[in-house]
């Protein structure tokens, strides 16, 4: 599978609404879903947009494929940044579950693979801007929701 050319992947696309105080609007394409919990997706992000404000609860590997993907560490505890950084095409990264943080694409959006290891059916959390949970990415929901399609 070409994941720089691919009009057979399905995208679900997210936008912000007048709660967040930020531009969101990305997209995700499920590539692959594996019993044991691994995920394979790939996420675009449109021109210095956003993502929601997450913490990942799963192992993640990520490669950035195409643009820039601009990253905003988080301290959990205190909501300070801990650092900035633009990761380019090319460039790889692996986090050990409990990483927050803020990404947006840069001036021509990214493109980039992420490829998690559940833990305990988890993925990520989706947070308000005081670092609650306002929302979760479960591993048993998206699997259900690809047998659902295939029934």
């Amino acid at each position: 599978m070409n994941l720089l050319d691919n009009d057979n992947l399905k995208w679900r696309r997210f936008v912000g609404d007048d709660s967040f105080d930020y531009p969101i609007d990305y997209e995700a394409a499920l590539l692959s879903l594996r019993e044991g919990g691994h995920v394979d997706l790939l996420y675009r992000w449109a021109p210095n947009s956003y993502c929601h404000f997450h913490r990942h609860t799963a192992e993640t590997t990520s490669v950035v494929l195409a643009g820039e993907l601009h990253v905003v560490d988080i301290d959990p505890e205190t909501g300070e940044t801990l650092s900035k950084k633009i990761r380019k095409a090319g460039d790889y990264a692996h986090k050990e579950p409990g990483d927050v943080h803020m990404e947006h694409g840069g001036p021509e959006g990214a493109l980039v693979l992420f490829k998690l290891k559940a833990v305990d059916n988890s993925l990520a959390e989706s947070l308000a801007k005081d670092g609650t949970v306002i929302g979760e990415s479960c591993f048993d929901d998206m699997m259900a929701r690809q047998r659902a399609k295939h029934d």
